[in-house]
């Protein structure tokens, strides 16, 4: 049995992906998951949970949700969020089923541990345009309103599907966010919400070769109905990093967990077990610079060297046997790097540039 990571949290037990619901709720974090909680594969998918005091030590709790409703029959219950309304924690998710695919769902709890599902569940029951895919609804509120955003894409063309609510139940299609056929053709697990003097659209290219620089964050402005972009960036280079999903927390950081692993790495020796969630970073956008750096709780495990990481003038390296060279090039002003008992991530230039890779087999 290989040996566990000390400072990321893994699940005891299953195959996990995309990290959900992330949120802060009655004073602690809350990390929800698609799990596959019968063996170290993907399959029917239900949500696992945890929870944390300081975002580094995690403990595990039963499964949020199940795939036993006809709306879940097919794949079960795939990628959402968390919103907390009143006292209550909701979660959206993404149902699939033989009758309706890939729709929108929702189910809320009022203690953050066991949930029910809405009884007009699925809530939103089709994509506007005909798409089969059709899922991750991420919801925020801005102001007085409900924003949610959906993943979608038809044609060869990538989409954001953007919706609005002022009660949280009765959603509203409100067009497209952001559409184009180089995101790939279809969108995955978006996020929007305000950053500095904007707003930020982050997303995952599932077409993205080799998945570095999967993740894609649009910076820009939003004016309630339309998303202008001012600027796209990718400081998020992988290969080991997919699917990350950001939340507010009670410092008032805007806070970013992925998934730290891919759908292509072979199964540790001995495992059965397989995925993680990243170190929690904050994301920051400041002098025209966006940033991912481990927030500060964490901030006590990074050095500034590693027999793993090579640097020189202008550039940064990780030995790896990965099928493309973890390499970085440009003005070196310095390195920081997170390493655990089988991963590595390693931060360029305070977060200009993030690798994120599992070494271990």
């Amino acid at each position: 049995m290989p040996e566990r990571l000390r400072h990321h949290f893994e699940p005891r037990f299953g195959w996990m992906n995309d990290p959900n619901g992330l949120c802060f709720y009655e004073d602690q974090v809350h990390a929800f998951f698609q799990q596959n909680p019968y063996g170290p594969i993907w399959g029917a998918m239900y949500w696992g949970h945890a929870v944390s005091d300081d975002l580094l030590h995690w403990e595990e709790q039963p499964l949020a949700l199940v795939p036993d409703q006809w709306y879940e029959n097919r794949g079960g219950c795939w990628s959402g969020s968390a919103v907390v309304h009143g006292d209550e924690l909701y979660l959206f998710y993404t149902g699939v089923s033989d009758d309706l695919g890939q729709t929108v769902c929702v189910a809320r709890s009022g203690d953050g541990r066991y949930f029910q599902k809405h009884r007009d569940n699925p809530v939103i029951r089709r994509s506007p345009d005909g798409s089969a895919d059709f899922r991750d609804p991420k919801v925020t509120k801005i102001g007085d309103t409900y924003y949610m955003v959906v993943g979608s894409g038809s044609g060869g063309v990538g989409r954001v599907q953007l919706y609005r609510s002022e009660k949280l139940l009765d959603w509203r299609y409100a067009g497209v966010l952001l559409e184009g056929e180089q995101y790939g053709r279809v969108i995955e697990c978006p996020d929007f919400f305000p950053l500095g003097d904007g707003f930020v659209l982050m997303f995952s290219q599932m077409d993205r070769p080799a998945n570095l620089r999967s993740t894609m964050f649009v910076h820009g402005d939003f004016d309630g109905a339309a998303f202008t972009p001012r600027g796209e960036y990718t400081p998020a280079i992988g290969p080991h990093f997919y699917a990350p999903q950001s939340f507010q927390d009670d410092k008032g950081r805007r806070v970013v967990i992925g998934w730290l692993y891919s759908w292509s790495k072979p199964l540790d020796e001995g495992a059965d077990y397989a995925g993680a969630l990243s170190i929690p970073l904050e994301l920051k956008w400041a002098q025209g610079r966006l940033t991912l750096f481990p927030v500060e709780e964490a901030r006590h495990l990074l050095c500034s060297d590693d027999p793993l990481v090579a640097t020189g003038p202008g550039f940064v390296e990780i030995a790896s046997d990965y099928e493309q060279p973890l390499r970085w090039q440009g003005p070196l002003r310095r390195v920081d790097i997170l390493r655990d008992t089988k991963t590595i991530e390693v931060f360029i230039n305070g977060g200009e540039a993030v690798f994120s890779y599992w070494f271990g087999r």
